[in-house]
């Protein structure tokens, strides 16, 4: 029977980086990235991190007849970052639940060290044919909670 963060509140889950660069197409009319970008960069390092250090991808989700849909999203911002900045995004579960998780992150200049924003996604699974919630299997609750 699958155990979630209710069951041991101390439960801490592994938290990976992934590196990316600022592009031209990232930066809004005041010269440094527009703050929508800064969701896309955590999606796109989930994606990453799904695949390499959690052994199951996205596209197994989706084969499996699941995928994850944002609930809630929270971002902090702290500092910019600005064209041609490498950063480190760095995510993790903070919580998983029957339904969902919630997954924190930071970005980090890599340059400065400096914290540019840091937040959370709540994020619901569901069933794809019927777009309503699932319950997470024990498979993905095994993989996932690292």
């Amino acid at each position: 029977m699958a155990k979630f963060a209710g069951d041991d509140y101390r439960k801490k889950y592994s938290r990976f980086t992934t590196e990316f660069k600022v592009r031209p197409d990232d930066i809004d009319m005041f010269n440094h990235v527009h703050n929508s970008k800064y969701f896309d960069y955590v999606l796109a390092a989930r994606y990453e991190q799904m695949e390499e250090f959690y052994g199951m991808p996205m596209e197994d989700f989706l084969k499996q007849g699941y995928g994850w849909v944002v609930k809630t999203a929270y971002v902090d911002y702290k500092r910019p970052l600005t064209l041609g900045d490498a950063f480190l995004v760095e995510t993790g579960i903070a919580e998983l639940h029957e339904r969902g998780c919630r997954v924190e992150f930071k970005l980090n200049n890599k340059k400065t060290g400096k914290l540019c924003c840091d937040g959370w996604f709540d994020y619901v699974l569901i069933d794809t044919k019927t777009g309503r919630s699932a319950k997470i299997t024990d498979e993905m609750l095994e993989k996932y909670s690292v």
